[in-house]
């Protein structure tokens, strides 16, 4: 199969508008129209997962972390960065990678920890602002369920777990066709009223040219009368960190205890123990100090993430405990993650789990 079915599958999934400004996931290199043979998924595209890749007759590798976060001006291999990109191009593997984007989605990263942790009741701890917009577009009554069932095919009018939602009004439309024109109703040069019906649905921002293409070929009139509205919603499945509760509530010891075994930590650095039961659970696969105060004001009794810095163990105040599992630990599963995406629309396609482990930290 061409490398553009699984990268698109995969921004089906995790959409890379949805990345942060500062992140590459995508295509790294490689050519979207070329013959994948098969696929090595990992954490970080090393180059020992590269030769991994190489061994098993692979020319694709599924990175959750960017090997590129910025530009390289030089190829020569003098760190490993370069080396990589440059022994995958002599091997013609391609590497892609979903990072933040994979985290922003609900059953993204978070989703997978959430499992893993058998939380229930969960939610995104910190939605992501500007992802969704609004339509509202105005046609004659006898073409409003064909334009509403074009743009509900690509993607619009999706709110939560609800699809196909709109708002339709009635009313008297006017206009006035010029000379250069083919009017689909009414004369040229006098005016026209038509009863029209008003269509207003919300949309994901990063499908707004499809919705576009889609009402254009829908709408019968030569003009389309639309408007594109900023809002201020936020889509309650898009956005950083999550937040859950345990099936039954748990003495603190006996939780850390728990996740160090579940997620095969070697080691947990944790705040002073608060003397009460842990019910809610906040969490945040990889770096999750800059979501501390989200934490705290869901009422979390533990923070699980990764990446604290000394100082900022102070800040949790007393108010939850922070569980620094550490990085390669709290987003390893990611792995499965990716391989529950791509089997289950690719059932025959070679998927290889690595079994390179990337993580750089060692504990004694």
């Amino acid at each position: 199969m061409k490398l553009k079915e699984i990268t698109d599958h995969l921004e089906s999934f995790a959409p890379l508008a949805y990345q942060e400004s500062y992140d590459n996931s995508g295509l790294i290199c490689g050519n979207n129209e070329m013959e994948i043979t098969g696929a090595v998924i990992c954490l970080d595209s090393t180059e020992a997962v590269i030769d991994e890749a190489i061994a098993n007759k692979c020319n694709l590798v599924i990175s959750h972390h960017p090997i590129v976060f910025s530009g390289l001006k030089k190829f020569n291999g003098k760190n490993y960065v370069e080396r990589v990109i440059i022994k995958a191009i002599q091997n013609n593997i391609a590497i892609y990678a979903a990072h933040t984007n994979l985290d922003h989605v609900f059953n993204g990263v978070n989703g997978k920890i959430a499992e893993k942790l058998g939380l229930i009741n969960c939610s995104i701890l910190s939605t992501q602002k500007n992802t969704i917009k609004k339509l509202i577009t105005f046609c004659p009554e006898a073409d409003g369920p064909a334009i509403r069932k074009a743009l509900f095919e690509v993607g619009g009018g999706g709110i939560g777990n609800y699809d196909e939602c709109s708002f339709n009004s009635n009313g008297i439309g006017t206009f006035k066709a010029g000379e250069n024109t083919a009017p689909y109703v009414g004369e040229k040069g006098q005016q026209h009223q038509e009863n029209e019906t008003k269509i207003e649905m919300i949309y994901p921002v990063y499908l707004e040219s499809k919705l576009l293409k889609a009402l254009f070929l829908a709408h019968p009139y030569e003009e389309v009368a639309y408007d594109l509205i900023n809002i201020t919603n936020t889509n309650k499945l898009v956005g950083a960190g999550m937040i859950g509760e345990l099936p039954k509530e748990m003495e603190e010891t006996e939780f850390l205890n728990f996740i160090k075994q579940v997620m095969k930590a070697d080691g947990i650095r944790f705040t002073a123990l608060r003397g009460k039961k842990v019910k809610k659970v906040a969490i945040c696969g990889g770096s999750g100090s800059f979501l501390l105060e989200n934490a705290k004001s869901s009422g979390a009794d533990v923070f699980v993430t990764a990446d604290f810095k000394y100082h900022q163990f102070f800040d949790a105040e007393n108010q939850l405990i922070i569980a620094d599992i550490g990085h390669y630990e709290s987003e390893q599963f990611t792995m499965e993650l990716f391989y529950d995406i791509l089997r289950e629309k690719f059932s025959t396609f070679a998927l290889h789990l690595s079994k390179i482990n990337t993580n750089p930290i060692n504990y004694l």
